[in-house]
């Protein structure tokens, strides 16, 4: 694929569709899905509305006690079990006993991420954005590939954001090891990543009719926010000096149940048959950026983001780093 194939489908829904309103003519009953960080903010309410359509919901934890009581309300087949994206053993163990017991996975949601996080390294000594966001989710993929092609019509979701367009991949320091450690330019090459897997993880799946799309949830305040200061969000625009939200996150930003139907829009849409590996927003497949447009920062995917050069190189990188850990 590339940026010439993000045309726009007019899905019917829009910015501030709920996920309950995207899934609600959606039967899940017989699927499985797994999703990432699915304790918390969007990946919540993710899990929150799969179940609610029949689906059989595995949600990977760090901390049981927190997923236990987020978890608590949900009504349908929701189970937990330990895993740390950070940990490459840990993302290893949990896959090995799924794929011993179950025999099909029809969602796999990489949904859990860090943002803006001070200088941390994960796993052998990765960048942690980069190892949390892109690398944990690349060992998760990696060691359930014998159940996505075992399931025909497989749908992986891997969250990215708008904040690729921060950054390219920084393909001669990845990892921050030559230059000044830049928060955000390191979750934005993380967010490129995650762009980057779904479209060549697409064709990984195409000869067992998998599909792999990329997905901007849109700005929403969840826990991803924790690791910047109220000073930072009054700078960036999102708060103002008392700490509620500004003018310009009130008529943008989302609400968690709208900020998962993204996700759920990719992870079940019949419009999305015919074009694996795009990038989507808005409950849509995402136009080209307009670099002339006001909104060029918030709005479309960036090319860098849509190469297949570059999802392959990628690919090769994450293979030869993920051996190495």
């Amino acid at each position: 694929m590339a940026v010439s194939d993000q045309v726009p489908t007019q899905s019917g829904f829009h910015a501030k569709s709920s996920g309950a309103e995207v899934v609600s003519a959606i039967d899940l009953a017989g699927k499985t899905a797994v999703v990432t960080g699915g304790y918390s903010g969007i990946g919540l309410e993710t899990v929150r509305c799969l179940a609610s359509r029949g689906a059989s919901v595995i949600v990977p934890v760090r901390s049981p006690e927190k997923a236990a009581d987020a978890l608590a309300g949900i009504k349908g087949d929701v189970v937990t079990a330990p895993m740390d994206l950070a940990d490459p053993a840990s993302v290893r163990r949990f896959a090995e006993g799924l794929v011993e017991r179950l025999t099909r996975l029809d969602l796999l949601i990489n949904n859990a991420g860090i943002m803006a996080c001070p200088e941390t390294r994960v796993g052998p000594g990765w960048e942690s954005q980069f190892g949390v966001n892109h690398l944990g989710h690349f060992a998760l993929g990696q060691a359930l590939m014998p159940l996505l092609k075992a399931t025909p019509g497989t749908r992986v979701v891997a969250l990215s954001s708008t904040a690729h367009k921060m950054s390219d991949i920084i393909w001669d320091d990845i990892q921050f090891e030559k230059s000044g450690y830049d928060k955000w330019r390191a979750y934005g090459q993380a967010k490129t990543a995650n762009a980057l897997y779904a479209n060549a993880l697409s064709r990984r799946l195409k000869d067992t009719g998998g599909l792999a799309f990329a997905v901007h949830p849109g700005g929403i305040f969840t826990p991803l926010q924790r690791h910047l200061p109220r000073e930072e969000m009054v700078a960036l625009g999102w708060m103002d000096e008392n700490g509620e939200p500004s003018e310009l996150a009130r008529q943008g930003f989302k609400t968690p149940e709208q900020g998962c139907s993204t996700t759920l829009w990719a992870a079940t849409s019949a419009a999305l048959t015919d074009t694996p590996g795009v990038y989507c927003e808005n409950c849509d497949i995402a136009a080209p950026t307009d670099t002339d447009g006001a909104m060029a920062r918030y709005v479309g995917v960036d090319a860098h983001a849509c190469s297949d050069e570059s999802a392959e190189r990628l690919w090769e990188v994450s293979e030869t780093l993920l051996k190495a850990a």
